[in-house]
């Protein structure tokens, strides 16, 4: 799958651009029509410890779904938001096949 990452204010290094990767690629077990997916990744200036936000939006035919979680790290944010999107995708799936 195709991800585009992005990094707002930062430079983001390989070590995390990987870990995105390897997450949002578990996600095609789940679902297998993804078409790509595109992650921004945001420090948000607050005083708060959680102000990594991970924001990931996925292209499946006929719709695009988008999560966005904050977190203490990155990791920790992307980790949450592939949580969320597995759950989405799942539901998804189900609904395919009850069509069917």
């Amino acid at each position: 799958m195709k991800v585009n990452v992005q990094a707002v204010n930062f430079n983001v290094d390989r070590k995390l651009v990987d870990f995105t990767q390897e997450k949002l690629d578990k996600l095609e077990k789940f679902y297998d029509k993804i078409v790509s997916s595109e992650v921004f990744l945001k420090v948000e200036n607050t005083s708060d410890k959680e102000n990594k936000i991970a924001e990931i939006r996925i292209n499946v035919p006929g719709d695009d779904l988008m999560v966005k979680k904050t977190a203490k790290t990155f990791e920790e944010a992307v980790d949450l938001c592939t949580a969320s999107l597995e759950r989405v995708l799942v539901k998804r799936k189900e609904k395919l096949r009850a069509h069917v």
